[in-house]
């Protein structure tokens, strides 16, 4: 696997590999990867040639009272298990390189609407971060194929707008949630979790899978979601939403069907955890 943090050279390698006729898939990661990053690179291996990560801890997407200075920064590690996975080619850049007129200079941009709710209500300005950083990853690589994961559900959301609105020629696939033995959805945040946290953490799938039970059994979705929120306080958590949403527009729905999800954001001590679960699942 080759590593550049320089611009040039990326794109050098990329239009060599086009010039071949090879088709590329995108991976972009905040790094400390774990298990469900690297699906993501098996998925992208599956369509494309040649598969091109990026680790970019991107500062526009991190609000003032959030964890961009302790987010884990772990790029050897992360290239260890990137070449193991069979990754081509890992983008490494510094904050400098892709913001070098600094970051209140940056042309940014905007996702309304689908960004607006859930999580873009309790972290103000945290999808045009990433909106906008993705735009310029998506800039700089010209993917065939970009790969993001399913718990990042909104984010997921927001990307698939981002490129049917912008008519970029790119394929978004969407891979599913990569879980721990009792559910909990695997985050690089879980680090953060005590041993007993860690074992409370499980709950929060588990109020899931109760939830989509209850309202398959055909429960007023209006009470289900109260006592769902109800348990995980008395869990410990402090939830910040707990809703039923269709799945492309992430509008509010009454009804466990076809396209519906339901997504969770909750707070266990210090730790901010979220995770969904899709009808068809």
């Amino acid at each position: 696997m080759q590593t550049f943090n320089d611009i040039t050279a990326l794109q050098q390698t990329l239009a060599a590999w086009r010039r071949e006729g090879l088709r590329i898939a995108l991976v972009p990661t905040m790094g400390n990867l774990h298990e469900g990053h690297l699906r993501l690179v098996d998925a992208a291996r599956q369509h494309a040639d040649r598969v091109v990560a990026t680790v970019f801890v991107n500062p526009l997407q991190f609000g003032p009272d959030e964890d961009l200075d302790r987010y884990p920064r772990t790029l050897p590690e992360d290239q260890r298990q990137l070449g193991e996975r069979g990754c081509d080619l890992l983008f490494a850049p510094s904050v400098e390189t892709l913001y070098p007129e600094g970051q209140s200079a940056l042309t940014r941009v905007s996702v309304p609407q689908i960004s607006e709710g859930l999580c873009g209500a309790h972290r103000p300005g945290h999808f045009d971060g990433v909106a906008t950083v993705v735009s310029l990853l998506f800039n700089l690589t010209r993917p065939d194929v970009a790969c993001f994961g399913e718990k990042d559900f909104q984010q997921l959301a927001v990307i698939r707008k981002l490129v049917r609105d912008q008519h970029m020629s790119i394929d978004i696939v969407g891979v599913p949630i990569a879980r721990d033995h009792d559910g909990l959805a695997l985050s690089s945040r879980n680090h953060y979790l005590d041993s007993e946290a860690r074992t409370q953490a499980s709950r929060l799938y588990q109020c899931l899978v109760d939830s989509a039970q209850r309202l398959e059994q055909g429960e007023p979705d209006e009470q289900v979601l109260a006592q769902g929120t109800q348990r995980l306080e008395a869990a410990g958590f402090r939830p910040e939403y707990l809703a039923l949403c269709d799945a492309i527009t992430l509008r509010p729905i009454s009804t466990w069907q076809p396209g519906a999800v339901l997504l969770v954001a909750a707070w266990l001590g210090n730790t901010r955890l979220i995770d969904n679960l899709s009808f068809r699942s």
